[in-house]
């Protein structure tokens, strides 16, 4: 009996671990838009002008769904602030594309450092980031 008991545990284990899908961990896709009036690289900018910024990003496995997309600014190397933030919604979650733009202060010099983050359903985490100098 007791032979059995272990058996049937023993095929139960296997079975449960034969069924269960592999989760590769791998980081969502993230890249810049680029060509036209995008940014994608480090660039120097006259200040009050406008810059755009574009994002494509993707899920990179099949159930880990996207979930959060963030855009982060550091000015002249200080703490990073939060300046968009988005819950993905069931139709944004396997790809989503965002631009942003804005109107640069006028402070010669001064370095905008934008980092655009995307977060899947594991909480794994992929970011790009461009610094743009003032002059």
């Amino acid at each position: 009996m007791k032979n059995s008991i272990q058996t049937i545990a023993l095929f139960l284990a296997i079975l449960f671990s034969a069924s269960c899908e592999k989760d590769e961990g791998k980081l969502p896709n993230l890249s810049f838009k680029t060509g036209g009036s995008y940014i994608s690289t480090n660039v120097n900018a006259a200040g009050g002008s406008t810059v755009l910024f574009g994002i494509n990003a993707s899920k990179s496995e099949k159930k880990d769904v996207l979930k959060k997309f963030s855009i982060s600014k550091s000015i002249n190397g200080g703490s990073e602030t939060t300046i968009y933030s988005k819950d993905l919604s069931k139709s944004e979650e396997d790809d989503y594309s965002y631009d942003y733009s804005e109107v640069l202060e006028t402070t010669i010099g001064q370095t905008n450092k934008y980092t655009f983050t995307i977060t899947n359903r594991d909480g794994l985490v992929n970011q790009v980031s461009a610094t743009v100098t003032i002059q």
